[in-house]
């Protein structure tokens, strides 16, 4: 696969994931919606409630958004980013209301959606259940179908900070990014793994046996 360096290339790879997670973990239901890159100084991404955000002749759809400054980040957070807004998506198309107060404040409907749809879920005061991060699931996703970090980022204004705030809210605030991509390690006598953020040589202490990187890695 070629380097994700264009802001087209990286256009048409987060529909491609979309279609990924949309059948790892919804089991195809959701049509695609838009996928957007626009710079959302206070979040990571949103979720458009509206069916008729983008419209043309076919008809209208939602719009899912990722934030154009946060794609250089390890693929697994923005493929957790992309997911959050799927469980919203998720949930808007089975009539759940999980957001209150503007849409801002995430409840424990999310919550429970999320954490059955592959992300980890963390409390914040002010916006509810909103902080989400890539769970075993999805990491093993990301592995098994060798999503690839973006080169790519848009440039944003001098202090800019992701918050996690905004009338859609995103991921919310999160630990400071890993340098790199997980990569997960198999020990081929036993089977257990690890996972590290860059490669390593690793050894089994219960086999004895050098560990291997998992294929698509």
């Amino acid at each position: 696969m070629k380097e994700l360096t264009s802001y087209n290339r990286v256009a048409g790879y987060l529909n491609k994931v979309f279609d990924l997670l949309n059948a790892e973990f919804f089991e195809g239901t959701l049509s695609r919606p838009t996928i957007t890159i626009q710079s959302t100084p206070r979040a990571y991404g949103h979720f458009s409630l509206r069916e008729d955000t983008w419209v043309s002749k076919l008809g209208g759809t939602h719009e899912i958004n990722i934030g154009a400054g946060t794609l250089a980040r390890p693929i697994e957070e923005v493929a957790a980013t992309l997911l959050h807004e799927m469980v919203h998506y998720y949930n808007f198309e089975n009539g759940v209301q999980d957001c209150s107060r503007g849409n801002t404040y995430h409840n424990k409907k999310f919550k429970a959606a999320a954490e059955a749809h592959g992300l980890t879920v963390t409390h914040s005061d002010k916006y509810g259940w909103s902080h989400t991060a890539p769970g075993e699931a999805l990491l093993d996703f990301v592995l098994e179908n060798g999503l690839t970090d973006i080169l790519i980022n848009r440039n944003e204004f001098a202090g800019f900070q992701v918050t996690g705030t905004g009338t859609h809210s995103g991921t919310g605030t999160t630990p400071p990014p890993r340098p790199s991509s997980t990569r997960k390690y198999i020990c081929p006598c036993c089977g257990n793994s690890v996972r590290a953020t860059k490669a390593v040589n690793i050894a089994c202490l219960d086999c004895n046996e050098r560990m291997v990187l998992a294929d698509g890695n």
